[in-house]
């Protein structure tokens, strides 16, 4: 990294989801004072920046994703005091903290939003979307909605509000309603509130589903219906993702936004780092967002490469991934940014469990394979994004009755889709490969009850593997994923063609293989990966090596056949050499 690039090229995020790390006072919710209590395992790892999921209050109808208050801690998590020494405590750890802000929409328990509802004459009566309802039909009766949208959790977008008799937009839940960002008042708002947090010491900002916050208004007011989708058939709703998805004036309003706020030193006289959460976001869109050249966000958070095995009917209709799909996919971000970021992640509080998505969980398989999806992640040109328990090679958790579930997605899918006639098993089966929950049980430190997360019962039951798989076992096991993780952030840290090499993807069709090398003037560091659970083999010369060092591999050297290299089950090397031949 040169001294002009910022500090963020060469860093590694972990995120923390704070109801699930770590619980100080036995509620079973974990807090402020539980994290605090364990920043050491961050810093041991390596990790740079702390990503804080939302703790502000909330009525936790979406997990926190709902915010009441910008500007306060929840009870459950603590006090701004508690958040306060959290900040001091990263930075004397010499890390950074990122906060997480929602600003597309609020709670509908947020004064804006009580305000805006109590009447149609109030000031904040157009900070949200307020509309009438369809002509021709009565408020509160089936069809009357605005618009035809489907919306994120199921069901309409538009709820009915008898008392002022109007409808109010919320692409999430109803209790999430979105701020209306055409309003000048908004956005001046927003941006108070951001540098309020600035210097209160944050170094940063994960901005989720930021880039629905434009959407396709008409002159007169309106919104245009949406489209039919297979997906929603029957079901009478239709899907305007086009009409809020990457919106007309989204980058008016992130450049508007990085003037304000972002463009300003920090208190400690550094550089933000912000990050988009941006499903459906096109990659010349990212690519102009990040250029810093027309400064608008540092990376985004693109969803092309974990929407692969979705079927048609999306995340609930799984179908298996193809190496080389996810291999175009991921190569194509990789070039395609131009001077722009890639923010690089499996795992976060949305997605399941990489290792057993696209991994192999088997005791025989699942630490080479969380190892060498790491190794692919790790190596390639961005920032890597570390989700709690990833370290560990955290697995799904696989539970048998819908009971057990807390996630309102998954939740509202679950009785929409069984109300429809689908087989309650089937449904149970795509919630169990793709639910939000698999990310969220409690990280698991030791062979305690609950995996030494609370002293009392947690709020999402523990993964049942806890007793074998948590903190205190992988750091006294040298061969564990957290080991290897800590060596893969040591890599960044100290390589630079980690951080400033060209990729490129060598083999792109083969099926079993990842293979690809950064090179950086004569420094060419190649990372070979079988990512199946048989062997796998190429010839030597393909990969343009003739000699190298081995930085890091999954497994111990084994011999080699004659200008083969033989990869068993799972198997990744990182190899640096000095000089690359075309293969």
């Amino acid at each position: 990294m040169t001294e002009s690039q910022p500090w963020w090229r060469s860093a590694v995020v972990y995120q923390v989801y704070p109801r699930s790390f770590a619980d100080s006072d036995g509620d079973g919710i974990g807090d402020l004072r539980g994290l605090i209590g364990r920043l050491d395992h961050l810093e041991r790892l390596g990790v740079d920046v702390l990503w804080l999921s939302p703790v502000y209050p909330s009525p936790q109808d979406d997990n926190g994703y709902d915010i009441s208050d910008y500007r306060d801690v929840d009870p459950v998590f603590g006090t701004l005091a508690d958040l306060d020494e959290l900040i001091e405590a990263v930075h004397a750890r010499g890390m950074r903290l990122m906060l997480d802000v929602v600003v597309n929409h609020t709670s509908d328990e947020h004064p804006w939003f009580a305000d805006s509802r109590a009447s149609r004459e109030s000031v904040k009566r157009d900070w949200y979307w307020w509309r009438p309802p369809r002509p021709g039909h009565v408020g509160g009766e089936p069809g009357a909605e605005p618009t035809d949208w489907h919306g994120f959790f199921s069901g309409p977008v538009w709820e009915w509000d008898e008392a002022s008799g109007e409808y109010y937009l919320h692409l999430f839940s109803a209790k999430q309603p979105d701020l209306n960002w055409e309003n000048p008042q908004v956005r001046a708002a927003v941006q108070e509130m951001l540098r309020w947090w600035a210097d209160r010491g944050v170094d940063g900002f994960r901005l989720d589903v930021i880039n629905l916050i434009s959407k396709a208004v008409r002159p007169d007011g309106t919104l245009p219906d949406g489209v039919d989708s297979p997906a929603l058939a029957g079901t009478g709703l239709a899907d305007g993702s086009a009409h809020y998805t990457n919106g007309p004036r989204l980058e008016e309003f992130l450049g508007e936004l990085h003037r304000e706020v972002f463009a300003a030193p920090t208190a400690r006289g550094d550089v933000l780092v912000t990050v988009g959460e941006m499903p459906g976001v096109t990659l010349p869109l990212a690519r102009s967002i990040t250029d810093p050249g027309t400064p608008q966000l540092d990376m985004v958070f693109t969803f092309e490469h974990v929407s692969l095995d979705h079927g048609p009917g999306g995340k609930w209709d799984p179908r298996p991934l193809t190496l080389p799909a996810l291999k175009a996919n991921l190569a194509a971000w990789q070039t395609g940014l131009g001077d722009g970021w890639n923010a690089l992640y499996w795992n976060n509080h949305d997605q399941p469990r990489i290792v057993s998505r696209w991994g192999d969980d088997s005791p025989e398989h699942r630490v080479a394979s969380a190892k060498t999806l790491g190794t692919v992640l790790h190596l390639m040109r961005g920032t890597p994004f570390v989700y709690q328990g990833e370290e560990l090679g955290l697995t799904n958790v696989s539970w048998t009755g819908i009971e057990d579930y807390r996630d309102l997605e998954t939740l509202n899918h679950y009785r929409q889709a069984v109300r429809a006639g689908a087989d309650p098993a089937d449904v149970l089966a795509a919630v169990s490969a793709m639910g939000r929950d698999n990310a969220r049980t409690p990280m698991p430190w030791s062979d305690a009850p609950h995996g030494g997360f609370t002293a009392g019962t947690p709020w999402l039951p523990a993964n049942p593997a806890y007793p074998e798989l948590n903190a205190a076992v992988a750091w006294a096991d040298p061969r564990s994923v957290l080991h290897h993780y800590r060596r893969l952030i040591e890599l960044r840290h100290t390589q630079p063609v980690v951080v400033d090499g060209d990729f490129e993807l060598l083999l792109p069709d083969h099926e079993q293989l990842m293979v690809y090398r950064r090179t950086l003037g004569t420094q060419v560091l190649t990372v070979v990966a079988n990512m199946s659970s048989a062997p796998a083999s190429l010839d030597r010369t393909d990969l343009g090596i003739t000699n190298g060092q081995v930085l890091l591999a999954t497994h111990p050297p084994a011999p080699d056949d004659a200008g083969d290299v033989l990869l068993r089950p799972w198997e990744s090397r990182v190899v640096l050499s000095t000089s690359a031949l075309t293969p």
